[in-house]
């Protein structure tokens, strides 16, 4: 005999990986203020920025693996060999992510940057079958919803041409990075702690950044621009990365995916309170329609 089985509740550990996910997306709408911040003190690259983000990484999440290991918090298992090569790729990932998506900031307008960019929702839940995930439909229309919306909120049409190119070739390349991110980090959740994953991708991560660094910048930076880069990485990079991993590790990934669009309306709504960027209506209905494709992710949870 069997039974139906009715649509899975919003238990209290799936509650909170998505208010994990949605926290970590706010937080990172802040890179905008905090890399315009450092950049008029004096100009700086966006490998030297990245550089600066993973050295902070690995810092601040360091002790919390010592700890986890010293209290046995970690896996029972180890990692086999097969799931290092994915941690290695994971640092490669991320790296190139970063490195792109500032990248974009530097050659095009943050709503270019932010719009080719946010092509990575739709690219994790096309990937979501290598992880044994199967979207519904539902998560499909939610994710094609909201990134219709992020399109009405920046207006990438009333943008100037000069840069967009090669801004929004930035801001796709980091697109696919970020998804293979969210893709690999589902992958080995069952592998290594968030911490874990935080801290040892930072070790292929660091050093292919660094030699990405023009060598005259090592001598020539400004260390007023790379502190504030330093301590902004603290909040959207070590903070909001363990929270999104964490979340990871109890949302479905495209559902995941589908709310880190939170992060461009963050971005926008700030722009407008600091620097009196304009909305407007239409903006107003994107950012309508950017909640309302989360809403629709968070209460559609997966099945048990």
């Amino acid at each position: 005999m069997t039974t139906a089985v009715g649509p899975a509740r919003l238990t209290r550990r799936v509650a909170l990986g998505y208010a994990a996910v949605a926290f970590a997306a706010c937080s990172w709408g802040t890179w905008p203020l905090i890399l315009r911040s450092a950049e008029r003190i004096a100009p700086i690259s966006p490998a030297l920025e990245s550089t600066i983000l993973m050295v902070v990484i690995f810092f601040a999440t360091g002790p919390i693996v010592l700890r986890e290991r010293a209290a046995r918090l970690v896996p029972g298992r180890r990692a086999i060999g097969i799931e290092w090569l994915g941690m290695a790729w994971l640092g490669v990932g991320d790296a190139l992510n970063d490195y792109f998506f500032f990248g974009a900031y530097q050659k095009t307008s943050v709503a270019v940057a932010v719009l080719t960019h946010y092509l990575a929702p739709l690219f994790v839940a096309l990937g979501a079958p290598l992880v044994q995930e199967r979207p519904s439909r539902r998560t499909y229309a939610a994710v094609f919803v909201a990134f219709s919306g992020l399109v009405l909120l920046l207006q990438p049409w009333s943008v100037p041409e000069h840069g967009v190119a090669v801004g929004a070739a930035f801001g796709a390349a980091s697109a696919v990075f970020y998804a293979s991110n969210v893709l690999v980090n589902k992958r080995l959740s069952h592998a290594f702690s968030a911490s874990g994953l935080m801290f040892f991708h930072c070790f292929t991560a660091v050093p292919l950044l660094a030699a990405m660094v023009p060598r005259a910048e090592w001598h020539a930076s400004d260390p007023r621009a790379a502190s504030v880069v330093a301590l902004g990485s603290l909040g959207p990079g070590a903070l909001a990365g363990l929270a999104f991993v964490w979340g990871l590790h109890r949302v479905p990934a495209s559902h995941a995916g589908a709310l880190t669009l939170l992060e461009p309306l963050v971005a926008m709504l700030l722009g407008a309170v600091f620097y009196g960027e304009a909305v407007g209506a239409v903006g107003a209905l994107g950012a309508a329609m950017i909640l309302l494709g989360a809403i629709a992710v968070v209460l559609r949870p997966p099945r048990p």
